[in-house]
């Protein structure tokens, strides 16, 4: 099983699990208002070590609207964790006082 890091915490994670819904279930804060519909982009993590393969159409498409460049910005709603990768939530529920959102769907 693929190890996900974030922070200092580092949880086994069944391969192919959606990235936002492996971070959700182990406790991690973090947001994901659209419901996991490649719309809004409150899903961001920046990828710090690993990799979470190509960009697709759907991801691709709304970083280009919204102008996210870095290649080390992905949305969590959009990948599936299938090696060893660390990430850091960009937008949490904590630092933004709001509401989650739907949970997303496997």
């Amino acid at each position: 099983m693929p190890i996900l890091k974030v922070g200092d915490q580092s949880f086994a994670v069944e391969e192919g699990t959606k990235l936002v819904l492996a971070l959700e279930d182990h406790g991690v804060d973090i947001l994901h208002r659209c419901g996991g519909n490649a719309r809004c982009t409150t899903c961001r993590v920046e990828v710090l070590e690993g990799d979470l393969g190509p960009i697709g159409e759907a991801e691709a498409g709304i970083r280009n609207a919204k102008g996210i460049t870095d290649e080390n910005i992905r949305l969590s709603c959009q990948v599936r964790v299938v090696a060893d990768v660390a990430v850091k939530p960009l937008m949490t529920v904590s630092e933004t006082g709001m509401d989650p959102g739907q949970r997303p769907q496997p």
